[in-house]
């Protein structure tokens, strides 16, 4: 029986996970794989440390270098994470022959053009199931699964930070900072969780997705990117109210010509499904020509889920290398001289529907007033509120629209914040409902 051998870069907490799934669940990899899968290496600078791993002699080390340079290893996990040492370490890898699997999400987002580049001049793979959606198999499904649909459109709820966050705020009215303290007490955001609640870690999964189900060069740097901590519970309520709810969506679309890649707040229908995906779990609904709709949906991270997706990209590698080849899924789904650059759609280009919440002064032709520079930037109203609550003077009027261009809008709520009878920035949310729902009055 062929052996593979394996070396982990990084001991943390994914690193611990893959770990103990090759030694704990050895058995019924090899009897799927047809190869016995051996964890040659687990490389980290800290090799006191228990991890409540039962590693045989040598193999902990603190030289990721020397693992990397082993002739007798055939696949380099990179768990170190971040956009240095680990890029360092992968290109070694793959300059050296081995095949590498990753959960890098960033460093594949800002980096992985080059990256992919020397993949296939050498001739290795390049796996990374687990840069996207932890546990569930959104990579593979797209390379694999749909490889013969046209895919139109990917929708996700890919951060679960930000969706316990937006849940909390809904099943219990708390303000953004309660939620998010409870979030970092529970160890489900980071002591700094700016790349979490700003959507930056949405977004750099998103710009993997819009690549892989595109054909198209990967392309962080043109997403539009908005996150929630201006969220409110008064937002949340009456949004619920007209029957949405709130939730941090990535959302990639193209028309045959241009992408549209932008992650933001978005209001839902009830009735959509992603609109029930709460608390930490992420989701993710897939539109393409064969299949129709389709919802993968699980843990977004952790160890043991972001560890199985892991070791899902092992088994697949090792196959390959049983079977004596490698390169038999494109990395990015298409072949290499079939990936082209196409068009991000500007954010001022885009066109939907929207939420407005002014707080405006309790006097008589405010309403007029606001009507009347929405009007003006061809801005039609679906549906208008005030809402009797007083707050300084100023009471929340609600509006919703129906589908206008960002940069009307942008300009509308500029010209409308400068008015003195405004008495805070004006709240916008853009609403994702393909049915065009009906709202009723509140």
């Amino acid at each position: 029986m062929k052996q593979v051998n394996i070396a982990i870069l990084g001991c943390g907490t994914v690193g611990t996970g893959v770990a103990r799934l090759l030694l704990n669940n050895g058995d019924i990899l090899r009897d799927r794989i047809g190869c016995e899968l051996q964890l040659k290496y687990v490389a980290d600078i800290d090799t006191v440390t228990d991890r409540g791993l039962s590693l045989a002699p040598g193999v902990m080390i603190p030289d990721a270098a020397a693992a990397i340079a082993d002739p007798e290893v055939d696949i380099v996990v990179e768990t170190i994470g971040g956009e240095g040492i680990a890029k360092t370490m992968i290109l070694d890898a793959i300059d050296k022959g081995k095949h590498v699997v990753t959960a890098n999400k960033a460093l594949l987002a800002k980096h992985g053009n080059p990256i992919i580049a020397a993949a296939t001049e050498n001739g290795v793979d390049l796996a990374y199931e687990a840069s996207v959606g932890g546990c569930m198999p959104i990579i593979k499904t797209v390379r694999e699964s749909l490889v013969g649909n046209r895919i139109s459109a990917m929708t996700g709820i890919l951060n679960g930070t930000c969706n316990y966050i937006l849940s909390k705020i809904t099943d219990e009215g708390v303000d953004f900072e309660a939620a998010l303290a409870e979030a970092q007490a529970k160890g489900y955001a980071e002591a700094d969780p700016t790349l979490d609640v700003e959507g930056q870690d949405a977004a750099h999964k998103l710009a993997l997705l819009s690549a892989l189900a595109f054909g198209m060069r990967i392309n962080f740097d043109d997403i539009y990117i908005e996150g929630i901590s201006r969220i409110t519970p008064m937002d949340i309520e009456f949004a619920a109210q007209f029957g949405y709810r709130i939730k941090l969506l990535a959302i990639t679309k193209f028309d045959g010509g241009s992408v549209e890649a932008r992650v933001h707040p978005t209001m839902i229908p009830f009735d959509n499904m992603l609109s029930n995906v709460n608390g930490t779990l992420n989701a993710i609904s897939v539109s393409a020509d064969a299949v129709g709709d389709i919802l993968l949906y699980g843990h977004g991270a952790g160890m043991m889920p972001t560890a199985s997706a892991v070791v899902s990209d092992i088994a697949d590698i090792a196959r390959n290398l049983a079977a004596g080849g490698a390169g038999r899924v494109p990395v990015m789904g298409f072949q290499p001289d079939k990936i082209r650059p196409i068009t991000v759609l500007p954010m001022d280009d885009i066109v939907t529907n929207y939420y407005f919440r002014f707080d405006a002064m309790d006097r008589p032709g405010v309403l007029a007033t606001i009507a009347g520079i929405l009007g003006k930037y061809a801005i039609s109203l679906k549906f208008v509120h005030q809402k009797g609550r007083k707050t300084n003077g100023s009471v929340p009027v609600v509006m919703l629209t129906h589908h206008a261009r960002e940069a009307d809008v942008t300009r509308a709520l500029a010209e409308i914040a400068a008015l003195d009878v405004v008495a805070s920035t004006p709240m916008l949310i853009r609403i994702e409902d393909k049915n065009g729902q009906e709202v009723s009055c509140i």
